[in-house]
């Protein structure tokens, strides 16, 4: 098993800039990254906590999965993502002991990782996400 440690929590967020204004002050600490993933149509915000961090997500279009997310729930936590030393190695352990797998390869996310997500049926209706640094 290669979980290294929590890489992030995710936040949903209806306006990026609003949440990183409140974020800021709630915790002390400035966002570090901002950028957009155009494969997941969202735009991110990371926060440093220690050894992980707080992501804020807000959607860059009414189809993405963000939106979508917030239109049924309203903002709010939306995933825990872990780091993973091997990516692949963990998506096949986690497939062969029963996990339903959102991606069975892992795709291109947030400055460079690689990521994968488990879909939250199997994981006591948490999603999860993996990743693994950029080499």
């Amino acid at each position: 098993m290669s979980f290294l440690k929590i890489s992030h929590i995710a936040i949903a967020v209806e306006n990026l800039e609003v949440a990183k204004k409140a974020f800021e002050t709630l915790v002390g600490n400035e966002v570090q990254l901002i950028e957009e993933v155009p494969d997941q149509k969202v735009r991110v915000g990371m926060i440093p906590i220690g050894e992980s961090k707080i992501e804020l997500a807000g959607p860059t279009d009414p189809s993405s999965t963000i939106s979508k997310f917030i239109q049924k729930r309203g903002e709010g936590i939306h995933h825990i993502c872990f780091e993973v030393k091997d990516i692949r190695s963990e998506l096949s352990r986690l497939k062969a002991a029963g996990f339903q797998l959102i991606d069975e390869q892992p795709r291109l996310g947030a400055d460079g990782h690689l990521i994968a997500f488990i879909h939250p049926r199997t994981t006591g209706g948490v999603l999860v996400e993996l990743s693994e640094k950029k080499k």
